[in-house]
């Protein structure tokens, strides 16, 4: 058993959330299902607002302005679901105050500011909120890969794609709050990689399809150690598609619903053996409330934290690619 997080204060764990949004509010439910948790606060630019929500679901207060629910003495974590702009900010000032923080993706909007949120938390906690590494099947594929069910892997593709999924107002059409594709969809094909693979890439390579300043389609192809590749693809202009393949020299891992599962199919995967034969598997299992009970356990964050780290800075360097419109190169790390 990995040691507990000596930062780590045992207690019921009270949240405080910042944003009204649709995803907010899914994740409320979720916080609410746990027995160590309690939502004691909700936040928004709109006094109004704020109490709807909160009416919603039975929060006891309601605060207009972000800052003064992070201030606030019955608040001992932070759940981060604002525009991608705003979350730097809000992450350092829940640093400053001494709270944990759970954040939506992307973290932030490049890789120099979550390094600079990384080091403000030296007495707290924080983890990106990225459902699927939570799912009890991730764990499965952990496990396939330390026993080498695959073979040596070679190849790795993914696809994720939503068509014009936006409401009225959506961030995701505003460049200047962090719209686009590439921090939104690409936040899980990158971290797709870096999860299966350990390690960063050696280079990579990004084209984007870019409309009134905003991210619509961008594919990528990377390059490993040892001779592995990937390819991989997100973009607003295509039905939804949520699948990988992971290539090996003895079999190959497929699934089609790894972000999040179909709500009406059971969580599955496939092995598919070079003899022909195929195995199926399906789990049960919530990968957001594990999610926040991971968090609130006291169980160690930093691997999960690197996988973050090393995502953002992945994005980072197909920005730079897509922009230069050559292959960018990134530096040997240690993990």
């Amino acid at each position: 058993m990995p040691e507990k997080d000596k930062t780590f204060t045992p207690s019921k764990r009270r949240f405080g959330v910042l944003g009204t949004g649709r995803i907010t509010r899914r994740l409320i439910a979720d916080l609410q299902s746990i027995d160590e948790v309690e939502v004691t606060a909700i936040a928004s630019r709109e006094i109004s607002r704020a109490k709807w929500c909160a009416d919603q679901h039975g929060i006891p207060a309601f605060v207009q302005g972000y800052e003064n629910l992070i201030q606030r003495e019955d608040v001992d974590a932070i759940y981060i679901a604002l525009p991608p702009s705003l979350h730097y900010p809000f992450a350092i000032a829940t640093a400053e105050n001494k709270k944990d923080l759970l954040c939506e993706k992307p973290f932030a909007l490049n890789s120099a500011q979550m390094e600079a949120i990384d080091a403000a938390f030296q007495k707290n906690r924080w983890l990106d909120a990225t459902g699927w590494l939570h799912h009890p099947r991730t764990q499965s594929f952990a496990n396939w890969l330390k026993e080498g069910s695959l073979g040596k892997i070679s190849h790795l593709s993914a696809a994720l794609s939503f068509y014009q999924p936006f409401q009225s107002n959506d961030h995701r059409l505003q460049p200047e709050l962090g719209g686009g594709c590439l921090l939104d969809l690409g936040w899980y094909i990158f971290g797709f990689t870096r999860f299966f693979m350990r390690q960063m890439p050696r280079s990579i390579y990004a084209d984007a399809i870019v409309k009134e300043g905003v991210t619509q389609r961008v594919n990528a192809m990377l390059w490993f150690e040892n001779d592995v590749t990937a390819s991989i693809s997100c973009g607003y202009d295509a039905a939804t598609r949520k699948w990988f393949e992971v290539a090996g020299s003895a079999a190959s891992l497929i699934c089609d619903d790894f972000t999040r599962p179909w709500h009406d199919r059971p969580t599955r995967c496939w092995i598919h053996e070079a003899s022909g034969k195929v195995q199926s598997h399906s789990f049960e299992g919530n990968q957001e409330q594990q999610m926040i009970k991971n968090f609130v356990s006291g169980e160690p964050l930093r691997h999960l934290q690197n996988q973050a780290i090393d995502t953002q800075r992945m994005i980072d360097a197909a920005t730079l690619s897509i922009e230069s419109g050559s292959k960018v190169d990134l530096p040997v790390m240690d993990r």
